[in-house]
């Protein structure tokens, strides 16, 4: 599936805030914790618990939202597909970068270990 200019300012526009509620909902009807949640997405963007419940009540947009974060190193090694998107092939940086919270939240719902959703270097 090809990405279009309309669906990139689409999620550029989107309030996290919108959004945040919906990843609950799926990780904590799969078993997992919102606290869980909440590491992933320190994880992938460097935002603590408060940072985040901050960004929530202001109602940063995603472009906002992306535009703060400090992105982890490793987030390039979130691959596959989320939404009918492959994301190593996706090209606007910020939808990159939204489709990689969408799979961490997916893969956290699915029960994969968290390990492997932060993608912990074998040693």
């Amino acid at each position: 599936m090809k990405v279009t200019p309309e669906h990139n300012e689409r999620i550029a526009k989107m309030s996290f805030a919108s959004v945040f509620p919906h990843y609950i909902t799926k990780v904590e009807s799969k078993g997992r914790t919102k606290e869980e949640l909440y590491q992933v997405i320190e994880w992938l963007t460097g935002f603590d618990k408060q940072k985040l419940d901050e960004l929530i009540v202001e109602k940063v947009t995603f472009e906002t939202f992306f535009k703060r974060a400090k992105l982890n190193p490793n987030a390039h090694l979130i691959t596959g597909v989320i939404c009918g998107y492959r994301i190593e092939e996706i090209d606007n940086e910020l939808t990159r970068m939204t489709r990689y919270l969408d799979k961490l939240v997916d893969e956290l719902a699915k029960g994969k270990k968290m390990e492997k959703i932060i993608r912990v270097p074998v040693k």
